[in-house]
């Protein structure tokens, strides 16, 4: 039981979080187009992200693709954690490391979730061939 509650609350932590930001990446707020200029993937990257940060949140949540969710999640947020090093700062107009923080704890938890779910992915991989001509 305490397994499960846990492994929701990754899931929520990781879902909400990026479909929270979605907000801003699909209306192009300020902050949002100042980063992904930065990176010089304005406006196509900032879309781009934002569905796949979507589709990794709905796939999270769904327990049968959990697995696949997280390993996307996990990718997405090492590239942000990445961008926030290399180019962006840890501060990013002010906002205290916020968004820094926001994803290291979705990197964290859906890199848990991968872990605990692998299996889903790697059954996915690594599937069983048919012997059936």
């Amino acid at each position: 039981m305490i397994k499960v509650v846990i492994l929701w609350v990754l899931r929520l932590i990781a879902a909400i979080i990026m479909l929270q930001t979605l907000f801003f990446k699909f209306t192009a707020a300020p902050e949002s187009v100042y980063i992904f200029s930065t990176l010089g993937i304005e406006p196509w990257g900032r879309i781009g992200i934002g569905v796949l940060e979507l589709t990794a949140s709905l796939l999270i949540l769904y327990p049968r693709t959990t697995g696949f969710g997280a390993t996307l999640a996990t990718g997405l947020m090492g590239g942000a954690i990445l961008s926030h090093l290399t180019k962006l700062g840890i501060v990013v107009q002010d906002d205290g490391g916020l968004l820094f923080m926001y994803a290291l704890l979705v990197f964290i938890s859906s890199g848990v979730l991968a872990l605990v779910y692998r299996a889903q992915v790697l059954h996915l991989l690594f599937k069983p061939k048919s012997t059936a001509l």
